[in-house]
């Protein structure tokens, strides 16, 4: 709705009116159901636009910012005829985001003292044990890269729905690389031996993880920030994500009397579909937007390609993990043509393709 000066000339913010502003419920904006949801009142137009109701300039100002003003458009090369039609799918804001947020880590730490009760981490095999330490290790380093990635992206985001979305995302890895690290840390006291360093090492040092350090570390360089949310939830996570979580992690463990891992992995790939559901809203309105669609779609093509190309190094790298468990209950390929079909049903549903 366009806002009309009641005061000509005037600067100051509640100068301007528009359709609404004298009813009682405060419908300024136009909800994606027949009713706000409460998720729209305490997210919609929290982060003012000049464009939309006020007759000054942002509010928030950085010195030195390119353009001038706190958020700008060419943040990124897409483009949108309304960047506030996006609405997140999973409606998560502050207080529903810190509940389950809380939820995750109560459950994770009570399975993880459960079972260390139960002296669960002296029955692991003996070459998973070192899997754990080297290669569990080494992938909190790739979550905590991407988990920065979407914190720097969200900065960015051109309204206050794109921003809660990106920065629970971010969050959502942030916390993931935190309980691995915490979990890694509680069973090495039970395990002779344990080596807590040897995750780090080997994301610094050994040839299988470079890929994926440099998949995540160009990602982290982008400048685009939807660039950044696209490569991440659409390309990376189907392509290395799900494959090392779910193909390796959570099908191997209980095969090497690993009880433990599945359930403190598996709060990620539920992060991951909410995650997904909301970057692919967000990139079907660009893709499908009326003025800009079409290039957006081309944009959207070329970091298909950029970062597909990546992602498709980090996996094949990551192939010999798959052969290093004495039980091997899942092959690499099988797990492998999984992550392909799941990839081609996300680029298809923005008609995009490899």
């Amino acid at each position: 709705m366009v806002a009309t000066s009641s005061s000509v000339g005037s600067g100051a913010a509640g100068s301007a009116t528009f359709v609404g502003s004298t009813s009682r419920k405060y419908n300024y904006f136009e909800p994606r159901g027949k009713r706000a949801t409460h998720y729209e009142d305490v997210t919609v137009d929290v982060q003012p636009d000049p464009e939309r109701y006020l007759i000054q300039d942002w509010i928030i100002d950085f010195g030195g910012a390119k353009g001038g003003g706190a958020y700008q458009k060419d943040y990124t090369a897409a483009k949108s005829a309304n960047w506030h039609a996006f609405r997140a799918p999973d409606q998560e804001w502050e207080r529903t985001h810190y509940q389950r947020q809380s939820k995750i880590c109560t459950m994770v730490q009570s399975v993880i003292s459960n079972a260390r009760k139960a002296g669960a981490p002296a029955a692991f095999d003996k070459v998973w044990n070192r899997i754990l330490q080297a290669h569990l290790g080494a992938w909190k380093h790739a979550e905590f890269g991407l988990g920065t990635s979407l914190m720097q992206a969200q900065r960015y985001g051109y309204t206050q729905m794109i921003n809660n979305a990106t920065l629970t995302n971010s969050s959502y890895k942030l916390r993931l690389s935190q309980d691995i690290t915490l979990y890694l840390a509680e069973i090495g006291m039970d395990i002779e031996g344990w080596d807590d360093d040897l995750g780090k090492k080997t994301w610094l040092e050994d040839p299988i993880w470079q890929p994926t350090r440099e998949a995540v570390e160009s990602i982290m360089g982008c400048e685009d920030y939807l660039e950044q949310y696209f490569a991440i939830n659409l390309i990376f996570e189907p392509l290395v994500g799900e494959l090392f979580r779910s193909g390796f992690l959570m099908q191997a463990a209980a095969a090497n009397n690993d009880f433990i891992t599945p359930p403190v992995i598996s709060a990620a790939e539920a992060d991951y579909e909410r995650n997904l559901a909301n970057t692919i809203d967000l990139m079907y309105l660009l893709a499908t937007d009326e003025q800009h669609g079409a290039d957006n779609k081309a944009l959207m093509q070329s970091w298909v390609k950029k970062h597909g190309d990546l992602a498709d190094k980090a996996a094949a790298a990551l192939q010999p993990i798959w052969s290093q468990p004495h039980s091997k209950p899942v092959s690499f390929e099988d797990v492998k043509a999984v992550s392909h079909e799941r990839l081609g049903q996300i680029l298809n549903e923005l008609g995009l393709s490899r």
